[in-house]
């Protein structure tokens, strides 16, 4: 599968992404249907639990704080109160998941911020690239 983080192309995934360090998202697509399946961890800065998905369906929500939104090509998780996209994720052609929307703190507490044109974790920010990952996971930061 391949996964695109804001505008860099990640080819032939396993469909992990790592942040940090920590496999903190597990994309899939339902061999039958295609359906987007996501796991996700959100951490608070602290490196606790706030939320976690399995499998597109929200299993911990702390104080209720997150609203999960899915259709089966599409997922977005958002913060109740404010409104912030924590995570967006949508399937833009067979076998291709679009992160086009994200921000959230890494397992280490540190912010990751994704948009449409790049992803940054403090200073480091990646923008435009494309990578063959040869069946690994996608790795950030």
């Amino acid at each position: 599968m391949d996964v695109e983080v804001g505008s860099n192309l990640y080819r032939d995934t396993d469909g992990m992404i790592e942040i940090d360090g920590v496999p903190q998202i597990q994309v899939a697509l339902k061999p039958t249907t295609g359906d987007l399946l996501v796991t996700f961890a959100l951490f608070d800065a602290g490196g606790k639990v706030t939320a976690k998905l399995i499998d597109s369906t929200l299993m911990i929500n702390e104080r209720r704080a997150y609203e999960v939104d899915t259709t089966p090509k599409s997922l977005r998780l958002t913060h109740s109160a404010s409104g912030t996209v924590i995570l967006e994720m949508d399937v833009k052609a067979p076998g291709v998941v679009a992160f086009t929307k994200g921000e959230f703190h890494t397992m280490k507490g540190r912010a990751i911020h994704v948009s449409s044109t790049e992803w940054n974790i403090d200073k480091l920010r990646v923008s435009g690239t494309m990578h063959d990952l040869k069946g690994g996971s996608v790795v950030l930061g």
